[in-house]
């Protein structure tokens, strides 16, 4: 049976800190240990795995900004550890309330350790119990991918080997293609209501070729079934090529919008563009859906992209889903401007969000695309997502938000604070003090062209209340700023008021 974190409460090398769960998750006690560790640097979570309970003395983040602790909090969380754990004392006297809160909004127990223990001492202890478990379970694993082997040199299909999975783990098993078809199936022995989803990649010959999702029951052993799933990986490699050997175009799709996602070098995109229908000049957009139902939703938008580009690769990963749409070379931005509005149709949950990355001049400029159309939905929350924002529908033109960027990247906020405050000084004071809004007026109007009754649309407002909004607005700038170079500096001061 695995280590469960109630297991390390009781444990007496942990007990002599007086562990305190100062968040209330729900089955936090029942969460299972796959290794104790211990570290004050605060960009730990990239080197997790997930399953880890994390000790920190609670020194780095005595002299950390508030957000800082905020990210520590939600980067462990989202990285899937079992626990923090951290010490209190004269540095840090208490947890603060805000890691605490982020802790119970993410789904991460915070434990307070309220006396100084060794923490090498814990580590051995806790960790020789869990080495000697992990023998087991890969003794377990092996024994289940010979059990599999063994059926699969008997002519066994997909639904065999992972019957023989389920059969032993207890947990249902399915393998599913990246484009989201169910490759084959099996069911344990008792199909349970509600459980633990873990997820192991398949690959042939180096790219993904298919996730092997295993839904292990709640009183099941996660861990378990997570590890005989890895050891098993090659026996259900070998029976994807020998049942279905999946395309070569496929495969390289793929990889190549992996390598789009890690940032890979333009060198390396324009290999495997062609081989997977990318022209290596040929233009590119880069797609980027944030949504709770990211994997769901991967069949739908391929279908919305076939029907809208003539080439397209996809890509799941977690909570995002990543595509590329090739545009025709002559009619790229029209071909841009059309699949924006094509997006519209994919049907999201609440809280889901599109970006369409800016116009790439060749496959090697993809991961830019990429990266441009992440950074606008990073801006989305305090940039938002009203009149003149360039959203519809959840859909967002990264190029609508190409001057944010710029400032975001290449100002500091000091920089940026002080030139809005030059520009635009006296109406965010008059806004301040009188609960106004004429620095959003001044934007929308700004962003329609100067365009006085379209503004008033997109501000719900009476024409006549515009222009009055309006002529407080010049007097407080110094006049009417259109045919005048102050034309200019006034919009960009409004777009960076927003960041």
């Amino acid at each position: 049976m695995s280590l469960l974190l109630a297991d390390a409460f009781e444990h007496e090398s942990l007990k002599a800190a007086e562990p305190v769960l100062r968040t209330d998750v729900p089955d936090a006690l029942s969460r299972q240990l796959r290794w104790v560790h211990s570290s004050e640097v605060l960009d730990i979570a990239p080197l997790l795995r997930g399953g880890e309970l994390l000790l920190s003395g609670g020194q780095a983040l005595a002299t950390a900004s508030d957000e800082r602790r905020v990210d520590y909090v939600r980067q462990l969380a989202a990285r899937g550890i079992a626990a923090l754990a951290i010490e209190t004392g004269p540095e840090l006297p208490a947890i603060p309330d805000s890691m605490l809160d982020a802790g119970q909004a993410t789904g991460l127990p915070i434990i307070e350790l309220c006396k100084v223990a060794p923490f090498v001492g814990i580590m051995q202890a806790i960790n020789s119990l869990l080495v000697s478990e992990s023998v087991a379970q890969l003794q377990f694993g092996d024994e289940t991918s010979h059990a599999m082997a063994a059926e699969l040199a008997h002519g066994g299909g997909l639904d065999q080997l992972l019957a023989v999975l389920a059969g032993r783990t207890g947990a249902g098993a399915r393998l599913v293609s990246p484009s989201g078809i169910t490759l084959g199936s099996a069911t344990a022995a008792a199909q349970p209501e509600s459980g633990i989803v873990t997820t192991v990649d398949v690959p042939v010959r180096g790219v993904l070729a298919a996730r092997l999702e295993l839904e292990v029951p709640d009183d099941g052993d996660a861990n378990l079934a997570r590890v005989a799933g890895e050891r098993c990986v090659d026996i259900l490699g070998l029976a994807l090529l020998q049942r279905m050997p999946p395309g070569l175009r496929e495969l390289a799709g793929i990889e190549l919008m992996r390598a789009i996602s890690s940032g890979t070098q333009s060198w390396r995109l324009q290999q495997l563009g062609p081989a997977s229908g990318f022209p290596a000049s040929g233009s590119a957009a880069a797609v980027v859906v944030r949504s709770s139902a990211a994997g769901q939703l991967r069949t739908q938008l391929d279908a919305i992209l076939q029907h809208a580009v003539p080439q397209s690769a996809s890509y799941a990963d977690n909570a995002e889903l990543i595509a590329l749409a090739a545009l025709p070379h002559a009619t790229a931005v029209a071909a841009r401007i059309a699949l924006l509005h094509a997006l519209e149709a994919l049907e999201v949950p609440d809280g889901s969000i599109i970006a369409v990355g800016p116009l790439a001049q060749g496959i090697g400029e993809a991961s830019w695309s990429l990266a441009e159309a992440r950074r606008t939905l990073e801006l989305i929350p305090v940039a938002g997502t009203g009149p003149g924002s360039g959203a519809a529908n959840g859909v967002v033109d990264a190029e609508d938000f190409a001057v944010e960027r710029l400032a975001e990247g290449s100002l500091d906020a000091a920089t940026r604070e002080g030139f809005v405050r030059r520009q635009l000084g006296a109406v965010v004071e008059h806004d301040e003090q009188r609960r106004s809004e004429l620095v959003r007026t001044l934007a929308v109007w700004l962003d329609t062209g100067c365009n006085t009754a379209q503004a008033a649309r997109e501000l719900h407002l009476e024409r006549q209340s515009m222009h009055h909004r309006l002529q407080r607005i010049f007097e407080l700038c110094g006049g009417d700023p259109r045919g005048t170079g102050r034309l200019a500096a006034l919009h960009l001061a409004t777009r960076l008021a927003r960041l």
